[in-house]
């Protein structure tokens, strides 16, 4: 039986913090490929997997937006598309029934739209061409994206330095580390600004001569 999980107290978390943050706490998280990026910058997408696969037709994203549930981040596998699966209309929809966002691994189109959304919409392109609207594919299945297997129910994390995603057992495992690293970076920040050499928080002198003579060593913070 599948784990019941607070996603809204994990999505909460999740919004205190960066990416960056959760990668560093678990650096086995898998990043979606570097080029599947934000339509918009600034945002934050935060959110649970419900996914779709299709190719050159979009009428599985129609039937995802009516399944799909406030919280949810439509993962759109489109099996290397060339047209575009997702424009103004659906995102608009999906921003008015409280989705978290849309990534599509392949191609939007109505950037210009997208752009002014508060709805995050990730991509690989965009077209102005659209796909078919003939064929119905499946929905809720493991999918690919951004070269990453997306299963429903995972957690994504987005901001403009990418999109991870894992597992709620992971993401829950990983945010305690994850916190402890964006209040210690937070400290560094606010001592850098006050003039404080960043050598004397961390321990680089010593670690850089641990590996020149071949020993074991990690460099950390030491505030």
């Amino acid at each position: 039986m599948t784990q019941p999980y607070d996603y809204p107290a994990i999505l909460a978390r999740l919004a205190r913090i960066d990416t960056t943050h959760l990668a560093d706490a678990d650096k086995s998280i898998a990043a979606c490929a570097p080029d599947l990026r934000p339509v918009r910058l600034g945002l934050k997408l935060i959110g649970r997997a419900h996914t779709v696969r299709l190719r050159e037709d979009f009428l599985s994203v129609i039937a995802a937006l009516a399944e799909a549930a406030p919280g949810d981040v439509l993962v759109v596998d489109t099996e290397g598309s060339r047209r575009a699966v997702v424009g103004e209309l659906f995102s608009l929809e999906a921003q008015r029934l409280g989705l978290a966002g849309i990534v599509v691994d392949g191609l939007v189109r109505d950037t210009s739209t997208l752009r002014t959304l508060t709805l995050p919409v990730y991509a690989r392109g965009a077209c102005p061409q659209a796909g078919t609207i003939q064929k119905l594919f499946d929905t809720q299945i493991a999918v690919s994206c951004g070269g990453v297997v997306v299963r429903p129910g995972d957690v994504l994390f987005g901001d403009d330095d990418g999109l991870l995603v894992a597992s709620p057992a992971v993401v829950l495992a990983a945010l305690p580390a994850a916190e402890a690293i964006a209040e210690r970076e937070a400290e560094v920040i606010r001592r850098l600004l006050a003039g404080q050499p960043l050598a004397s928080m961390v321990n680089a002198a010593e670690h850089l001569a641990k590996v020149r003579a071949g020993e074991a060593s990690t460099l950390r913070f030491d505030i």
